[in-house]
């Protein structure tokens, strides 16, 4: 698939608006300054921005509690996403939804569900609107390694097949479910092989190179809206930090470790950019404070931004009171 040069210099500038924003939020949940809890995907940039390449506005697309740059390219803004994070009222969903829940269901973005595993049968919901409605849009759906064996997730897909709905599973095999090694959950090597189970076709990618995540996604995404059906992407790739922040990583060995970190995604791009002459160090480095400016930016726009107020708590939400006068 051929990437414009303009969009290839984007896309640098969305992996490090990536990086930049998690190690932020990385710095400021040690700090104490963030509440709440966090997961973060530094090391799978190169997934987030290549599969955010080919959605299109009206799609629909479900992250799992990993994906804050799925989120900030769909559209959802760093200023709005980082308010979000510290539990503000300017957040996108008013400091409600936090790290796992931000979502804004009008650029696509329909969030993460609580539950591991439920919302690969919930994406259904949308990919059937979408087939009904006959728009030519897709519901995706994305989740690791960990969920993927999950039983309600095989549901999921077995209804998707059946039904034929325009949707895609991204599975995104960091090589962990929380400590457990995906090779020791699970026999199979690549874990998109599953999908013949259900009669659809599965593909694995190297989830650390962004021009095999584009084509993966545009050859599944385009099946999907041209009444193909579902499929399976399961992108290889690996998480820098931990399960969540704070996790001291005793399941990984140093060896493993500095295996992948050479095999960094946004690196690996430079050398592609470098190579093809689309951007030298300078450039890159331009690009970089650029990225870093806005992330500062969100930083300070979420510090300023006030908390909620008491009865804004009961507004958005929906909460059942049983007994006394009201």
């Amino acid at each position: 698939m051929k990437v414009s040069k303009e969009d290839l210099i984007k896309l640098y500038g969305q992996m490090w608006l990536i990086r930049l924003f998690e190690q932020r939020a990385s710095d400021l949940f040690a700090k104490g300054v963030m509440p709440g809890f966090i997961h973060l995907g530094i090391g799978q940039e190169a997934f987030m921005a290549g599969t955010n390449y080919n959605i299109k506005a009206g799609d629909s697309v479900g992250s799992s509690h990993r994906e804050h740059g799925l989120l900030l390219g769909l559209g959802i803004t760093p200023n709005e996403l980082m308010a979000e994070l510290y539990g503000k009222e300017t957040g996108c969903n008013k400091g409600k939804g936090g790290s796992m829940h931000a979502c804004k269901a009008k650029v696509g973005a329909i969030g993460c569900n609580g539950i591991l595993g439920a919302a690969q049968t919930i994406i259904n919901g949308y990919g059937f609107a979408h087939k009904v409605r006959n728009d030519g849009n897709i519901a995706v759906t994305v989740f690791g390694d960990g969920a993927a064996n999950r039983g309600d997730v095989h549901e999921g897909m077995n209804l998707a097949s059946v039904m034929n709905l325009p949707v895609v599973f991204i599975i995104v095999d960091n090589g962990y479910g929380i400590s457990m090694s995906s090779k020791e959950s699970s026999l199979v090597d690549d874990l998109s092989a599953r999908a013949a189970g259900y009669g659809m076709p599965g593909l694995t990618a190297d989830g650390n190179d962004i021009l095999a995540v584009i084509e993966a996604t545009r050859e599944a995404f385009e099946r999907a809206r041209q009444g193909g059906g579902p499929s399976v992407v399961e992108f290889k790739t690996y998480r820098h930090h931990g399960h969540f922040e704070g996790d001291p990583t005793p399941y990984r060995t140093k060896e493993e470790v500095e295996m992948w970190m050479k095999k960094d995604p946004i690196a690996r791009f430079e050398k592609v950019l470098l190579e093809r002459n689309i951007l030298n160090e300078e450039q890159m480095k331009d690009i970089y404070e650029e990225q870093l400016a806005i992330v500062d930016a969100a930083q300070k726009f979420a510090e300023e931004s006030p908390y909620p107020e008491g009865p804004e708590g009961y507004e958005d939400v929906f909460y059942f009171y049983e007994g006394g006068d009201k």
